[in-house]
């Protein structure tokens, strides 16, 4: 595993980078930052990371077959049109809780916007306990609510036959498994197939590769995982020189690059000068797997 090479090709500072996701189309990286604001895209061709900033914390970026993108902002879906910078709101949940916002998102193989809600954080991973909910937002513009009593809504995805939703409610420090029905989008039969180590410190975003092998980025441990689902053991833990690793992708030409996002939020001047990096964005190529493309949102 030595040719393992890891980088900061995006060196931002950005205050809670989160849900990156490749974007065929633009060959570059979609993610947000939360804290920050804004929906980013950065191109291996060169230039800076461009960026489009919204009203509200954006938690999750997604593909739209039709062109261009979905987010979740706040407590709302809505439509990111790139060029344009316009926002349009699709539909809001959790209208009752006012100190609610959306966290990680992701599409399914089916073409719709799975997202979790949860309280906002009074300092990182500190927050009202099981407020958050995960939900899922159809092509028709449907919503429905999957369950509630969540901490913070996390990492999510699918498994390579689509028979299998796996989910991530962090404060729970367990990735978990659900049975899934592709033709209706219902999940069932929950239970834990991973539960992290005090090293690995907290589960956050998700990613699958195309040996059906689970990657998670632990935030607070400086790393991702690599987990199989079928026997609940860590494969392989790819460490990085910050603390804040917050989601991971497979991205470029052939899905073998992996991306991870960072946050720099709650870290003080001597941890970030120890850590100048962090709150970049990173690239690991060597891994020696591939993912899988996302899917696009069908609505």
């Amino acid at each position: 595993m030595s040719d393992i090479k890891i980088e900061c090709v995006v060196n931002e500072g950005y205050r809670l980078g989160e849900s990156p996701v490749w974007d065929e189309r633009a060959a570059a990286l979609l993610y947000v930052d939360i804290a920050g604001r804004s929906v980013c895209r950065w191109s291996p061709h060169g230039g800076a990371a461009q960026a489009v900033p919204v009203d509200a914390p954006v938690s999750s970026v997604a593909l739209r077959k039709s062109g261009d993108y979905v987010i979740t902002l706040g407590t709302r879906f809505a439509a990111l049109k790139w060029k344009e910078q316009l926002v349009t709101t699709l539909t809001e949940v959790d209208k009752d809780k006012p100190n609610n916002r959306f966290n990680d998102g992701k599409v399914d193989p089916a073409g719709r916007y799975f997202a979790g809600t949860m309280a906002e954080e009074i300092r990182p991973a500190v927050l009202e306990r099981k407020q958050g909910s995960l939900y899922t937002l159809s092509s028709d513009l449907s919503v429905v609510k999957n369950f509630d009593q969540v901490d913070i809504s996390n990492g999510l995805d699918w498994s390579l036959d689509h028979k299998t939703f796996f989910y991530i409610d962090s404060l729970s420090y367990s990735v978990d498994a659900f049975d899934y029905d592709l033709q209706t989008g219902k999940i069932g039969n929950r239970r834990s197939v991973y539960k992290l180590g005090k090293e690995e410190s907290i589960p956050d975003g998700m990613c699958i590769d195309t040996e059906g092998k689970l990657w998670v980025a632990c935030y607070d441990g400086g790393r991702v995982i690599r987990l199989d689902p079928e026997t609940g053991k860590r494969l392989q833990t790819v460490k990085l020189p910050v603390d804040k690793t917050t989601s991971c992708c497979f991205g470029g030409k052939d899905y073998s690059e992996m991306y991870v996002t960072t946050a720099s939020d709650g870290m003080d001047k001597e941890w970030l000068s120890r850590q100048p990096q962090a709150g970049g964005v990173f690239k690991i190529t060597g891994l020696g797997v591939k993912g899988i493309p996302p899917y696009p949102f069908a609505g």
